[in-house]
């Protein structure tokens, strides 16, 4: 499954939007200029980062931030991302169809091609993460993009609690699963209740890193939008599940070097891949057991 390459330099681009989508744009592509000029060979940006994030309420007139793939975004992505020669992971409002819309994340290739695409598989509706009034669950499977600059599984924020996703990705041969984020507190929890939230989702995404001996690479926005605080906090995690780059919680380009051959060396040593009991797991197919 591993590609060619032994090291490949990554960044994270936490950033804060405004409602304005082209403002926004701008300001992602500048900041991918400025990780290429700091040795970056693959460049994520974070959830839905052309606009705030719309899904604090069901308001029908948000549905206008969408856009098809390929499309305005992945026209101008791309052309950044031939220029600059990296590998760029962007987060899109899709518009599939009349009707019919996905939260999508587009791996654009130094060439400025689209290498693949992932829709979000797990659509959260909580307060203020109305998503499932936007979103149509994904179709496109769990799967490793190849590109010229490593084989990339892309998964979307809430998908980060599913450990099952996490796994199939790595099976299909990602070295470096990403997850383009937006989480953060409501302005009405509880202070001791904050850094709990803030834990659990680090813990979770460094456990999937450790549980497939993979990277993990979570870019998630800043800022405060509506009722929502968003934290920060991007990561990268080695096989081992050791935090090797951590960003704080303004903005921030995080860049992490990630040494391949830790997969393999990794594997060897917690052979978990080998030692799973594919024959006693049919039940994972069930709803529950009861």
């Amino acid at each position: 499954m591993a590609s060619e390459r032994d090291k490949v330099v990554i960044a994270l681009v936490q950033m804060s939007c405004t409602a304005e989508p082209a403002a926004n744009l701008a300001k992602a592509e500048q900041h991918i200029a400025d990780a290429a000029a700091k040795g970056a060979e693959i460049v994520c940006l974070q959830e839905l980062f052309r606009s705030h994030y719309p899904c604090q309420t069901e308001d029908p007139s948000f549905f206008d931030l969408s856009e098809p793939i390929p499309g305005p975004t992945t026209q101008a992505l791309g052309k950044t991302a031939r220029d600059r020669k990296v590998v760029i992971v962007a987060s899109i409002f899709e518009r599939r169809a009349a009707g019919v819309y996905h939260n999508t994340a587009v791996i654009l290739d130094t060439s400025g091609q689209i290498a693949g695409r992932y829709r979000k598989m797990h659509i959260p509706d909580d307060p203020r993460y109305y998503e499932k009034y936007y979103f149509t669950p994904g179709d496109l499977d769990f799967a490793a993009h190849r590109t010229a600059k490593g084989n990339l599984g892309v998964l979307v924020c809430w998908d980060q609690w599913f450990p099952e996703a996490a796994r199939l990705t790595a099976m299909a041969g990602a070295e470096i699963i990403f997850f383009p984020t937006a989480i953060g507190w409501w302005h009405g929890e509880p202070a001791r209740v904050r850094p709990k939230q803030r834990d659990a989702w680090e813990t979770i995404q460094r456990s999937h890193a450790i549980a497939n001996g993979v990277f993990v690479a979570v870019t998630n926005r800043v800022g405060i939008e509506g009722e929502l605080e968003f934290w920060g906090n991007s990561f990268v995690a080695d096989p081992f599940g050791e935090v090797i780059a951590r960003a704080g919680a303004a903005e921030e380009t995080l860049i992490a070097e990630c040494d391949l051959k830790k997969i393999e060396a990794t594997r060897r040593n917690w052979p978990f891949l080998r030692d799973r009991r594919i024959d006693a797991y049919g039940d994972l197919l069930r709803r529950f057991r009861s």
